[in-house]
């Protein structure tokens, strides 16, 4: 594939006004399906969580999950939207192989909830307010596995299967207005915004939010225009991005690309297109369909939804406080710096540090576990760090070091049988030997051997040149194999140096 020619990030915004527009699909943590009794997991083998509506059988009808409805509701109202007193589902017709019926029962122009707006903070504590036009129901398509080729994607494949697990899982889509006005912070916008998303659908307990899994995923919508010209460029819609660093990446990516092909007066195509992780580059998809081309009409098995007052009164009621003002708090009462807890918040993980501390940690140790050495791993792997361990994972492990059971070295040790799926900590640690050593009787006779071996230090121990005693204790836990409370080695060996 040939490479994209790019124009220098701040020089195409010189010239060019970007727009951009964010579609993020949430998918509910229902029982069960959208439309069907087909339960709604991840990881099953292909095929097996199926009805014949999933499979879009002659004769199968859809029922429509109250669960899933009352979720969604809730979820427009955190996005700070009307929400319809009627909305129905309508047909969105088009072919691909993962779409069983030939068309997905979506919403179109009555959906569930309407005009929100939601505020995000950026890296620097800037304020943002981001327009939203709707939040609609949906269901999810299946799943495609491209066999052969080196990319995994359907370009140079020899054969794809189809899982239709995933096909009528409950979704909420959310819609942005076009956003103006973000100029070099385009990417950085967007990636906030999605992470606001991630925090509020975890708070109110309606989605994993999982952007490895696709439980979160977001279409980036780019366009530029020239400096001046109020008539918005042609877009282009990059797909299914689910990283919150990819997003960032993707938008940019376009903005670079399309100021190119602009500077060179070639129209900008309509299309989807497809982010590739490993090279940081998009790449083209297939002509984008206005809503015409699904020749949408209202779905004729389905009802309207009309919510009463009386529902939508007690799911407002039960909202959890908005993102910025949970911020505010959460600042406030971990005692962290502006620049300790921006760190937490422009990493993604503060849902992670915060179900810690909520699961018996310090926010200090959360913080330190989540952004240290659960951060790095992440990295060298290429995923998200939520993926790897759970919270109530991380603050087990700090419990096992603040009772003394292990150390901070061993702690990463128990780590890495935590993330290789060994069992609990407790299990961890009696499989892998990790238990520091207690018995002073055994630290007793290494310390003992250290000194006899280094009579000089015990010399300067002896003199009230209590530093030289690091020498004594590096030895000692050496000695132990790291199993060793270091501090109570330091009190021992001060105690057997002047006996």
């Amino acid at each position: 594939m040939a490479k994209d020619a790019l124009v220098d990030f701040d020089e195409a915004l010189t010239r060019y006004e970007p727009v951009i527009g964010l579609e993020v699909h949430v998918e509910l943590s229902t029982k069960t399906k959208m439309f069907s009794s087909a339960p709604n997991v991840f990881g099953a083998e292909p095929n097996t969580a199926v009805t014949p509506v999933c499979l879009g059988l002659p004769g199968s009808l859809p029922v429509v999950n109250e669960t899933a409805v009352r979720y969604s509701i809730s979820l427009g109202l955190a996005l700070g939207c009307g929400i319809a007193e009627s909305s129905r589902f309508a047909r969105k017709n088009y072919f691909y192989p993962d779409l069983a019926k030939n068309y997905q029962i979506s919403q179109y122009d009555e959906p569930i909830a309407f005009d929100g707006s939601l505020e995000i903070e950026l890296d620097n504590g800037d304020i943002v307010t981001i327009p939203i036009e709707r939040a609609h129901m949906e269901e999810d398509a299946g799943k495609l596995t491209h066999v052969g080729g080196a990319t995994g994607r359907i370009q140079g494949a020899e054969y794809s299967l189809v899982d239709y697990n995933r096909a009528g899982v409950p979704l909420v889509e959310i819609v942005t207005r076009p956003i103006f006005g973000t100029e070099e912070r385009a990417g950085e916008v967007a990636r906030a915004y999605v992470s606001t998303i991630r925090d509020i659908v975890r708070g109110l307990g309606i989605s994993e939010a999982k952007m490895e899994r696709g439980n979160l995923r977001c279409d980036a919508n780019v366009s530029l225009r020239p400096r001046g010209d109020e008539k918005l460029g042609t877009r282009t819609e990059t797909k299914n991005v689910n990283s919150l660093r990819s997003i960032e990446r993707a938008i940019r990516y376009e903005i670079q690309r399309q100021a190119a092909l602009l500077d060179k007066g070639v129209a900008i195509v309509q299309e989807t297109r497809h982010w590739h992780e490993d090279t940081g580059t998009t790449s083209p998809g297939r002509p984008k369909s206005d809503a015409d081309d699904y020749r949408y009409f209202p779905e004729p098995d389905l009802l309207p939804i009309r919510p009463s007052r009386e529902l939508i009164d007690e799911l407002r009621a039960a909202l959890p406080e908005p993102p910025a003002a949970e911020r505010r708090r959460l600042k406030a009462d971990w005692g962290f710096s502006d620049v300790d807890f921006q760190s937490v918040v422009n990493a993604g993980l503060l849902v992670e540090v915060r179900e810690t501390v909520e699961a018996g940690s310090s926010p200090a140790a959360a913080r330190k576990w989540w952004l240290g050495e659960l951060s790095r791993i992440a990295n060298d792997q290429n995923v998200d760090a939520s993926s790897l361990v759970t919270s109530a994972q991380v603050a087990e492990l700090q419990a096992a070091v603040d009772a003394g059971t292990i150390n901070d070295k061993l702690a990463r040790e128990a780590l890495a049988g935590l993330i290789a799926g060994e069992g609990s900590v407790a299990e961890i640690i009696a499989a892998r030997g990790l238990a520091v050593v207690s018995d002073d009787g055994a630290l007793i006779a290494a310390i003992d051997i250290a000194l006899a071996s280094q009579p000089d230090v015990l010399g300067k121990i002896r003199d009230g040149k209590v530093e030289a005693a690091g020498a004594i204790i590096g030895a000692v836990m050496k000695a132990m194999g790291g199993k060793a409370d270091a501090a109570r080695v330091r009190e021992l060996v001060i105690e057997r140096a002047n006996a």
